[in-house]
């Protein structure tokens, strides 16, 4: 029974925890609920998939030219890894169909499956669209918009980020049908001059901000026809992008609002924190009336109880009453950076546009709702 790995405890833990994100406790297959550990020269690579998307990454090795890949349940595994103390050394064997795991006198048998059976997204994407983008401004980029994504909508192409590459910059852009968030951000480099636009599903989107540091460091993001290749650090994440179009995102972004007014974010967050407490649970609606140079903030719920809030503005336009879902409020006001934001409407029937005074690279629509 020869040693399959050995190394120390925390140099299989990291790799481990970042593949075993994607596997699902319960699956139709159950092959999907393991991960592949295969030896290839000089390297051991993990591997893990839901079909949909795929993470891999790499552990340097000693044990130079053998060669050897099995599976096993990939969330067992990274249990047991995780609760052996810290830096204590630990092997990997094989025997009799189990993959055996020894540190100290610590001691588990985890059965396994047939390697062949492990199903890959296929390895080779053609070249033909790559971008370099720091990770800094990916993980911002994404952070900015991923809230808006649909859950689980019937429209499958909202339940995910819409990403387009055109003249140097990256435009990201979700919506579920009643908010919309777009930002954009300049990419270090590009190998395609012509527009390009896909759909990036959302578990895919929120595995990438799992793993993105808010470092200098660059992403390479590698295109083709229905899939993405992430290079992130020593992580290698592969996506299958959702078959769908998008709707027309320039359509919805109004502009030329004269009614608007600056305020301090983290102010208006725990004013709406605040009266959301008494927010009807069904609807979730709150009204914004804006008179000059006040706003009040107004949540009332069936059991005839009220929260109220007001706040000094400058504003000095016509009297507004307008209503809105405060989940759709509280999310934008939590999820992006900066002590401003500027809020501009139309009239109570129109969408309103969030905006951030020192960049013109965000937008949020939010759809007004009748309460």
């Amino acid at each position: 029974m020869d040693i399959l790995f050995e190394a120390n405890r925390d140099v299989l833990l990291r790799p481990l925890q970042a593949v075993a994100s994607i596997v699902e406790r319960r699956h139709t297959l159950p092959i999907l609920s393991n991960v592949l550990l295969e030896k290839t020269d000089s390297a051991l690579s993990l591997l893990a998939t839901d079909l949909e998307i795929q993470i891999s990454c790499q552990v340097p090795c000693d044990d130079v030219g053998r060669t050897w890949a099995i599976t096993v349940p990939a969330r067992k595994l990274l249990d047991i890894v995780r609760a052996l103390p810290e830096a204590s050394p630990i092997e990997l064997r094989q025997e009799e169909g189990r993959l055996l795991v020894r540190s100290g006198k610590s001691r588990f048998a985890l059965q396994t499956l047939p390697v062949e059976d492990f199903p890959k997204l296929p390895q080779a994407i053609p070249e033909t669209g790559r971008l370099r983008i720091p990770q800094r401004a990916l993980k911002r980029l994404f952070a900015l918009v991923q809230y808006a994504m649909a859950q689980q909508d019937v429209r499958y192409y909202l339940n995910g980020l819409l990403l387009v590459i055109e003249d140097g910059k990256l435009t990201a852009v979700a919506t579920d049908g009643h908010r919309l968030a777009l930002a954009n951000t300049q990419v270090l480099a590009l190998e395609q001059s012509e527009r390009k636009e896909l759909i990036l599903p959302r578990k895919a989107v929120q595995e990438l901000l799992k793993h993105l540091l808010d470092n200098e460091e660059e992403v390479v993001l590698q295109f083709t026809g229905n899939r993405v290749l992430a290079a992130v650090g020593d992580l290698l994440i592969m996506t299958k992008v959702v078959d769908g179009r998008f709707p027309d995102y320039q359509r919805v972004i109004p502009s030329g609002y004269q009614k608007q007014f600056l305020i301090d974010r983290q102010q208006l967050q725990q004013a709406h924190a605040r009266v959301a407490i008494l927010a009807s649970d069904k609807l979730r609606g709150v009204r914004w009336i804006l008179t000059e140079n006040n706003l009040r903030i107004v949540c009332r719920n069936n059991e005839q109880e009220e929260a109220q809030e007001e706040l000094e503005i400058e504003y000095g336009g016509e009297a507004l009453d307008i209503g809105f879902n405060i989940g759709y409020l509280i999310d934008v006001f939590a999820n992006v950076p900066g002590s401003m934001v500027c809020c501009g409407f139309g009239d109570a029937s129109s969408s309103a546009l969030i905006t951030l005074p020192e960049t013109a690279d965000f937008k949020y629509v939010v759809m007004p709702m009748r309460i």
